[in-house]
């Protein structure tokens, strides 16, 4: 999907210059740039990062659970 999104001339001469420096495409300095504010917000990027988060949410909540139902704290 294409979208249209305004840089300001500083701005876009400033990612131009940032690209050829890491000789990068613009496209991959944005998915870089997008894929990071995901990350910062905790939402996965793709299949493999959804199960990971997964995998570590249902691990954390299981001890909590079982501790909070029996009363007891596990040594």
């Amino acid at each position: 999907m294409r979208k249209l999104i305004a840089f300001d001339d500083d701005t876009l001469d400033k990612l131009t210059q940032l690209g050829r420096d890491r000789m990068a495409t613009f496209q991959e300095l944005a998915d870089e740039a997008f894929a990071d504010l995901l990350k910062k917000h905790g939402i996965p990027i793709d299949l493999k990062d959804a199960l990971r988060k997964s995998a570590r949410l249902s691990k954390d909540e299981t001890p909590k659970k079982t501790r909070a139902r029996s009363g007891r704290t596990s040594s």
